[in-house]
């Protein structure tokens, strides 16, 4: 029997590999969701750079949340991402949810960046 991370990687390599096939190009927009905070990055995997990240763990955001675990925590990640990426050039992305599903936290942060200005 396959171990959950096991099939935690297979489930990331298959939304991976189905990403570069119709990305078209894009960048990524890829999240990590812990228990206690979570994280966003845009990522040119042509160049193999990170343009722009935002977390729950950074100081200006530990200031105004309670805990980095919750949705509103994810709208603010998300905001701030995308008002990054713009800031970097980037306006379209490809959202890469991971092995998460799209609900709760990550459905929030991918809200939040669409709300800062990111289309996908």
């Amino acid at each position: 029997m396959a171990s959950k991370l096991d099939l935690e990687a297979r489930r990331r390599r298959r939304l991976r590999f189905q990403l570069r096939q119709k990305s078209g190009g894009r960048v990524r927009l890829s999240v990590f969701r812990s228990g206690k905070h979570i994280y966003a990055q845009v990522i040119d995997d042509k160049q193999g750079r990170t343009l722009a990240a935002a977390s729950s763990l950074e100081k200006a955001m530990r200031e105004g949340m309670k805990t980095g675990a919750d949705k509103d925590a994810a709208t603010a990640v998300g905001k701030l991402v995308a008002e990054r990426a713009l800031a970097a050039g980037v306006t379209e992305v490809v959202f890469d949810r991971g092995p998460y599903l799209y609900h709760g936290r990550v459905k929030a942060l991918a809200d939040g960046a669409r709300e800062g200005g990111l289309s996908f």
